[in-house]
């Protein structure tokens, strides 16, 4: 993944490319590090098969580009050089007398692997643009769409503005290439960074202020891209912007590419759609292709005002070329249903979903917002749609997406629905409407199907073996028939983590001792590590509790997940277990939709949460719960679960409180 809040990671447009490279005519000497930055970009651009993926970006593009086309100008056209007649202030920067160059392609016909055109035209974007209220669906085909890192379900917090300015932790950089970035490129990162506190001036400046600001700057050859994106995280007014683009312009003779997109930025930002709009037409005319965020930027902005048809104009160009960005969709979903044109949201949100676009949390409650108090029964169907995939796809709404909902029902004119918040029982009944919520458990026979499939596609999978080994998974197997039953299976790495500050060993000891009451059969899952004496592993606490429960120890390597499976499955319908895991990447191994149905059941059925209040406090555990927790109706009656908020940390719980919507 790219660095977060380092959009110059990537690799630059066609338009930079060439602009940065020394041998372009009139640049000055020549300097040849450009070469093996670009020759190290091609490489990692390569993509393959029918409608080829492309790697960096992972889109099914129409559009490719023969490995080892180089960029070399073209000649000036008069299609090339900006109108005469062009509207706007923007325009103005790019000075009158210099035509843009366009670009030819030179293929090296020996080669025929493609590369996605837009991968070169990508990286220099605001990262605020991409949404991060998803609502993740399982994926069906196990294609990676899940991270190989655990996460929540539903990423809530949603980023304000372009996290450009995000500090970075040490030794947390990520790369888009699995070899590593160049350490030109990385130090160009971390001198960035290094101005994340820039203040831009309160109000525009003359050339010659300018100049001297950029010569008193430590790093003269970014002042531009750091200053535009201190103008952007301070909201800086557009006149700031444009006089320093100005100056660029008198000096320069141009603006590059990546210092257009910061100042669409800005003006998306604040709504600004005039600049908007002449920021299109300049880069429609100086460039051939724009890339992914660019279009995403210009859709947002249009979207947003009285001028948002324009936006769905441009998402059908996009499809021209690509697959639009989930943003893209959105957008224009959003802007049709603040003009209650609801078919037309609704077709597009089918769309997205056919292109395995996954919808934000924000547009599930944007339908919800602009369809209250509108008739009809296929609004209503399709409104009840959206609850249903939030049942399919185990997705728990927030707070101010249930009130929503909640609003949406009670004014359907002439339907007499009414909404209570209530707390479920521990037998399932609902304490408003007395119905009787689904049960958790799985039938004998649905029980029976799970077990097989799991062994089969998770256990016997194909990548088993690489978390364990044939030998020692035959030792666990043997080690678990020798045993059986167990009552709960403990995932103990998992566990003795629950408390940072505490030792490891004592967070498992507490575990085990609340979990063993009652005589409960115990096997808890650890790593041979642990029976190393450590600061962390005291041998004799390691050795009491091997006195009230059984112990596997894996090598330190491997990962206990298909243990944990195959241990709780071989014990029967009532074991459960425990960890903080989500066991995302399991379900998505799973080679059908009903089976990942009745997994993610008995998960919700099986999984014990263990939770630590604070510093000092007990470890408390919260048992399974015996009805399915998910969004339930008869007709008459919906039973929605939400939590208050989304904290990412504990998302592997499920919801205690629930809404309850019936028809009088």
């Amino acid at each position: 993944m790219p660095l977060p809040g380092a959009p110059d990671l990537g690799v630059p447009c066609p338009q930079q490319i060439w602009q940065s490279n020394p041998i372009r005519p009139n640049r000055g000497p020549v300097n040849r590090d450009w070469l093996p930055v670009l020759a190290r970009a091609r490489q990692r651009f390569r993509a393959s098969g029918r409608r080829a993926s492309c790697g960096p970006c992972g889109r099914r593009c129409r559009t490719h580009l023969p490995d080892g086309a180089s960029q070399r100008p073209g000649p000036m056209t008069a299609a090339s050089q900006p109108s005469e007649a062009h509207p706007g202030a923007v325009r103005t920067l790019l000075g009158q007398d210099r035509p843009s160059e366009t670009f030819r392609l030179n293929f090296n016909k020996s080669r025929k692997k493609k590369t996605c055109v837009f991968c070169l035209a990508a990286s220099e974007l605001p990262v605020f643009m991409q949404h991060t209220h998803t609502a993740l669906p399982v994926d069906s085909k196990g294609t990676g769409v899940f991270p190989a890192k655990k996460r929540s379900e539903i990423d809530y917090e949603e980023e304000k503005g372009w996290n450009e300015n995000r500090e970075i932790p040490e030794g947390k950089l990520y790369f888009s290439s699995s070899v590593g970035a160049p350490k030109k490129r990385l130090s160009q990162v971390l001198s960035r960074h290094r101005f994340t506190n820039v203040q831009p001036p309160e109000k525009p400046l003359q050339a010659e202020e300018w100049n001297r600001l950029k010569e008193s700057f430590q790093s003269p050859e970014i002042f531009e891209e750091v200053m535009l994106n201190s103008m952007i995280r301070c909201n800086s007014p557009i006149d700031v912007a444009k006089s320093l683009l100005t100056h660029v312009a008198k000096s320069d003779g141009d603006i590059a590419y990546h210092l257009l997109v910061k100042y669409l930025a800005l003006c998306v930002q604040q709504g600004q759609t005039s600049e908007i709009h002449d920021v299109y037409d300049i880069m429609k005319i100086r460039f051939k292709v724009l890339e992914s965020g660019a279009y995403s930027l210009l859709i947002k902005g249009l979207s947003n005002s009285d001028q948002w048809r324009m936006a769905l104009t441009l998402l059908e160009e996009v499809k021209q070329l690509m697959i639009p960005s989930r943003g893209s969709y959105e957008s224009c979903i959003k802007a049709a249903s603040r003009h209650q044109e609801m078919n037309l949201a609704f077709q597009l949100y089918h769309e997205m979903l056919t292109e395995d676009l996954v919808p934000t949390l924000d547009v599930l409650q944007a339908f919800f917002d602009f369809s209250r108090g509108m008739k009809g029964a296929e609004l209503q169907n399709q409104l009840f749609g959206i609850l249903l995939y939030l049942r399919d796809n185990q997705i728990y709404p927030h707070k101010t997406f249930m009130q929503s909902i909640k609003l949406w029902f009670e004014s359907i004119p002439g339907g007499n629905w009414r909404g209570h918040l209530t707390n479920i029982k521990d037998s399932g009944q609902c304490p408003v409407c007395n119905h009787q919520l689904e049960d958790s458990n799985l039938t004998e026979e649905e029980y029976k199907c799970l077990r097989e499939r799991i062994i089969k596609d998770v256990i016997h999978g194909t990548d088993t073996f690489r978390k364990t080994s044939p030998q020692e998974f035959e030792a666990f197997q043997t080690f678990v028939e020798n045993r059986l039953p167990f009552d709960i299976v403990i995932d103990g790495l998992n566990v003795s983590h629950i408390k940072p500050r505490k030792m490891q060993c004592e967070n498992l000891f507490e575990a085990v001792n609340c979990l063993a009451k009652g005589n409960a059969r115990l096997l808890v899952l650890g790593r041979k590590h642990m029976l190393t004496k450590s600061p962390n592993w005291k041998r004799e606490v390691m050795k009491e509790m091997q006195n009230k429960a059984d112990f596997f120890f894996a090598e330190n390597i491997s990962e206990d997940d298909t243990f944990l499976l195959y241990a709780t499955l071989r014990s029967g319908k009532h074991c459960k277990f425990v960890t903080r895991d989500f066991l995302r990447d399991h379900k998505a191994c799973l080679s059908d939709s009903l089976t990942r149905h009745l997994f993610r059941k008995w998960q919700r059925g099986h999984q014990i949460v263990i939770s630590s209040s604070g510093e000092g406090q007990r470890l408390k555990f919260l048992p399974a719960l015996r009805y399915d927790c998910v969004v339930q109706t008869t007709g008459d009656t919906w039973h929605i679960p939400y939590k208050d908020t989304f904290d990412e940390k504990y998302s592997y719980e499920v919801p205690r409180k629930w809404l309850c919507i019936q028809q009088k």
